[in-house]
């Protein structure tokens, strides 16, 4: 019987062991292909860096080469510079670097783009190149040098050595102190070089490309915690707090502020608020809930806003722009100061569909741009700006609009709203020199908010 049952199982177990063999095998190889095709991808990325940093130097040599008079030619090689280092930026990113102190030579690297990219896009023949900045092209230019002459040398022992870029994970991963690598070595190397660039003047009008928002930009004093849970009381309008938790958030740096959570039937998981500690105002509030049919129109859904932003103390609000998502109207709102639409003073007010409940509110722009502005007069007529326009444009509403433009400056312009090649548009012409300042395609559902 033994002998029997043997004749039976051993072909199905010797079977059974070859497709185990097999299935690892096969697994081992797709484990290895995914290995070396991630080892290729870093070693592109690292090659392709050290290529554009080398770019990066002579570009910055040609633009300084240029002709003081030839401002064209300055822009364009400033241009290139910020197209280069943004392509360096991206292939530090696809390294395995997270772990790695490499923050120095990023953030070298985030300041020249945002130089290069203020200084390229201003009008150069009315504000050429100050002597300061000439001074930080000339620095950028010599350390552009070193960097590239450190990427070259740690290109050479990974293509002498067929060093491994998966070891430089492995090792960053394990965390073992020392980081015995060449890769790392040459890296924290590098960063320790840039974080000694002292003769690097970064103009701070050339920096604020992206609004930062700072606590320290707001006026009032510092409230408490239990200053905030009676101001969220108040918006809410309830009476009893004590179910109400505040939290603060980041002490001692410039986004210092308090979180609110409170308790709300309907509510998933109940009401959040954030506030600043600085004059306590309401950076934004937030609950879900499901939405399940929708009853409101767009009008409907726009006036509720109005009168909740009304009821809570924001003034002369406009509606400007308009989306939906599952049953919930996002209506953005900007203020209206003389028959000028401040679209840095900015609200977005968040409306079920089914009821017409407000469940959110974003105000921190409006937070940290509402103030009093001194405006200039448009120079130019709006019959001067419309012939900017493309002629088969077709206007159907036109305003004046203060924005804030690519390079972050705030600019008085003329709105037009109209529509060409199948698509809703508004275009902003600036009115004191009639440059194109922004376009934006709209939904044909922003039109209809917009201009009611």
């Amino acid at each position: 019987m033994y002998r029997r049952l043997s004749y039976v199982m051993f072909p199905i177990l010797f079977i059974a062991l070859i497709g185990a063999g097999l299935w690892g095998y096969l697994e081992h190889q797709e484990k290895n292909a995914i290995l070396i095709k991630a080892e290729n991808q870093y070693q592109r990325a690292f090659h392709d860096l050290s290529f554009h940093v080398e770019s990066l130097h002579n570009e910055l040599g040609n633009t300084l080469a240029v002709n003081t008079l030839s401002q064209d030619s300055y822009k364009k090689g400033l241009i290139n510079v910020w197209r280069i280092t943004s392509q360096a930026q991206s292939e530090i990113n696809q390294l395995p670097l997270t772990l790695l102190p490499f923050n120095k030579t990023e953030e070298f690297l985030a300041n020249m783009a945002n130089f290069s990219y203020r200084a390229a896009v201003r009008d150069l023949t009315k504000q050429p190149l100050t002597e300061e900045e000439m001074k930080t092209l000339n620095a950028l230019y010599t350390h552009a040098s070193e960097i590239s002459t450190d990427l070259r040398s740690m290109q050479t022992k990974v293509l002498d050595n067929n060093l491994r870029w998966m070891d430089v994970e492995t090792a960053l991963a394990t965390q073992k102190e020392p980081l015995d690598n060449v890769i790392i070595d040459g890296f924290q190397t590098v960063d320790k070089k840039v974080a000694d660039y002292s003769d690097v003047k970064w103009s701070p009008t050339m920096l604020n490309v992206y609004q930062k928002h700072d606590m320290n930009m707001l006026s009032g004093n510092n409230v408490t915690a239990e200053e905030i849970k009676q101001k969220a009381a108040q918006f809410l309008g309830v009476q009893d707090t004590s179910s109400f938790q505040v939290v603060e958030n980041g002490p001692g740096t410039e986004y210092h502020s308090f979180s609110v959570s409170a308790p709300k039937e309907n509510s998933l998981d109940g009401i959040h608020m954030d506030y600043s500690t600085k004059g306590g105002q309401l950076l934004w509030f937030s609950f879900t809930r499901d939405v399940k049919e929708k009853k409101l129109d767009i009008r409907s859904a726009r006036d509720t806003a109005a009168e909740f932003l009304d009821s809570h103390g924001y003034a002369n609000m406009t509606a400007v722009s308009y989306d939906e998502y599952n049953n919930i109207g996002n209506i953005t709102f900007a203020s209206r100061d003389n028959e000028i639409i401040n679209y840095l003073d900015k609200l977005a007010v968040k409306v079920a569909l089914d009821n017409g409940e407000v469940t959110g509110l974003q105000a921190t722009d409006y937070v940290f741009d509402h103030k009093e502005r001194q405006l200039k007069a448009a120079k130019l007529t709006i019959e001067e700006a419309r012939k900017v326009l493309n002629p088969n444009f077709k206007t159907e509403h036109e305003a004046l609009a203060l924005i804030r433009n690519d390079t972050q400056e705030e600019v008085l312009c003329y709105q037009f709203m109209g529509k060409i090649n199948g698509g809703v548009y508004r275009i902003y012409i600036n009115a004191e020199t009639g440059v194109e300042e922004k376009i934006e395609r709209l939904r044909q559902n922003d039109e209809n908010v917009s201009k009611t």
